[in-house]
């Protein structure tokens, strides 16, 4: 890690401590089990784009590379990253199972190691995303695309299921203080104030279906696997959390869809394409 200038401002102090909180949360449990049930988005994504083979393609914030594998399968040149080198391995793991061609590096999505103009394509599905320094990273993958190349991003809605899952979590763990919502992500205006000046912004609601045996199955998953449930259960008391499981269990049972038992849970997320300027 770079060391920090002396005369850096408070707020930089603050982001860059909340980084490293962020990093020890996507870095516990097992982001990699969760994130392999997501495959299909990165597929759709890079279907909407209509993605070539000749294509230089950076995925940012790749986790276990949903979005990497998606776009090494249709023979682009791919360069995944993250910042955290176990998620990274797992990718290349994935890749190499498939005999795909894929370059690993690892890489903070708010200061990316790459030449201005570097890539014809950047992705990054529910990814980018949470970045503590918005503007910095909106401005990073603008930097290293290419004029009149694209930018597409798969985010959570705030109103969709998992953006309501974060909400509810917050009520036991609140967010850092002035740090901006990750769900802003999953709205068109804000994605207009972080690229509009610079790009055309087009976004498209859709959905990824979670599937689970139970809702049971679905909350033991998470607190097991995804960082953020695993770290919010952990920082709190049993009786809190004990409310905690009880409020989810409410989310759950309000939009499943299964009748028999299982979870059919659509989740909101907004498919955004970003095409920079020429």
């Amino acid at each position: 890690m770079n060391a920090k200038p002396a005369a850096a401002s408070s707020s930089t102090i603050d982001l860059n401590v909340i980084k490293g909180r962020q990093h020890v949360a996507w870095s516990s449990g097992n982001y990699a089990a969760v994130g392999s049930t997501l495959q299909i988005v990165g597929e759709n994504l890079c279907e909407a784009i209509d993605l070539r083979s000749n294509q230089r393609v950076l995925d940012v914030a790749a986790g276990n590379g949903n979005a990497t594998l998606a776009a090494a399968r249709r023979f682009a040149d791919v360069t995944s990253t993250d910042y955290v080198i176990s998620l990274l391995e797992n990718g290349r793991k994935r890749a190499e199972a498939e005999q795909l061609a894929v370059k690993f590096q690892e890489a903070d999505a708010e200061s990316l190691p790459f030449a201005s103009e570097s890539f014809d394509v950047v992705l990054s599905t529910f990814g980018v995303m949470f970045t503590p320094n918005q503007e910095q990273a909106a401005r990073e993958m603008l930097r290293v695309c290419r004029r009149g190349g694209t930018i597409a991003l798969a985010n959570w809605t705030p109103d969709g299921f998992i953006g309501r899952l974060f909400k509810i979590v917050g009520k036991y763990v609140p967010p850092s203080p002035g740090v901006k919502s990750p769900l802003l992500w999953g709205t068109s205006a804000h994605l207009h104030q972080l690229f509009g000046a610079q790009a055309t912004v087009a976004t498209k609601s859709t959905h990824f279906v979670f599937r689970y045996r139970s809702a049971e199955h679905w909350l033991e998953f998470f607190r097991t696997h995804y960082g953020p449930v695993l770290k919010a259960f952990a920082a709190i008391e049993p009786e809190a959390r004990t409310r905690l499981e009880a409020d989810i269990h409410n989310l759950l049972g309000e939009l499943n869809l299964a009748q028999d038992g299982t979870v059919v849970i659509p989740g909101e997320y907004l498919e955004v394409i970003v095409m920079k300027n020429k």
